[in-house]
């Protein structure tokens, strides 16, 4: 058909690399034990993340606590340089550095609602444990707000041109994305813990 794609949104998936077992099982010892200390962030928790806990009001440089999280984040730094080729951004002799890290803990019926990351350029989350049941990262068509009369897309359309479009949550999986594009985790239904980081990377 004569048709041309034009301004596509890139989200970049891809699993974290090898050895993603032994460092999820270090990692989640250590999310454990932060909002075991974390008295600021559950009490935050508790008005702002209903049966769940993030330490994104309390502890937001997680990135910077141990040797496992400094070691993630070198190893995401790779990823987001290829996200950032692939988007063929021009740094103009910058650097895209991490400048915020949190933990996202959620429980049974726990949502993040429908949000963007101002101030940030690259956005992201890196799964830690992934019980049954756990929801995916929902992302939401940038354009939704200037459909104005268009008509609804097809249930089975592409996922390329759905107004919402579900990744799945994989243990040791990475997912990045443009600051800008509107996403949120719907409520989930697994009965045990799913945990996550989420990160900011800025243009320095």
């Amino acid at each position: 058909m004569p048709l041309q794609e034009l301004f596509p949104t890139l989200v970049y998936s891809a699993p974290l690399g090898a050895g993603t077992g032994a460092l999820n099982r270090e990692l989640l010892a250590e999310c454990r034990t932060v909002r075991a200390r974390d008295t600021a962030g559950r009490r935050w928790s508790a008005r702002n993340y209903a049966g769940g806990y993030t330490s994104y009001g309390s502890l937001d440089q997680v990135h910077r606590l141990s040797s496992s999280f400094i070691g993630l984040r070198e190893r995401i730094d790779r990823h987001v340089a290829a996200y950032a080729r692939a988007l063929h951004w021009d740094l103009r002799g910058g650097r895209l550095l991490m400048s915020d890290c949190w933990i996202n803990i959620m429980a049974r019926g726990s949502a993040h609602g429908p949000h963007l990351h101002p101030q940030a350029v690259v956005s992201g989350t890196y799964y830690i444990k992934v019980p049954p049941g756990s929801a995916g990262l929902k992302f939401e068509d940038p354009r939704l707000s200037r459909l104005m009369a268009a008509p609804m897309r097809r249930a089975r359309a592409p996922r390329a041109v759905r107004a919402h479009v579900e990744l799945p949550a994989r243990a040791g999986r990475l997912v990045l994305f443009e600051s800008w594009l509107r996403h949120e985790v719907p409520a989930t239904a697994a009965g045990l813990e799913r945990v996550s980081l989420s990160f900011n990377y800025q243009w320095a």
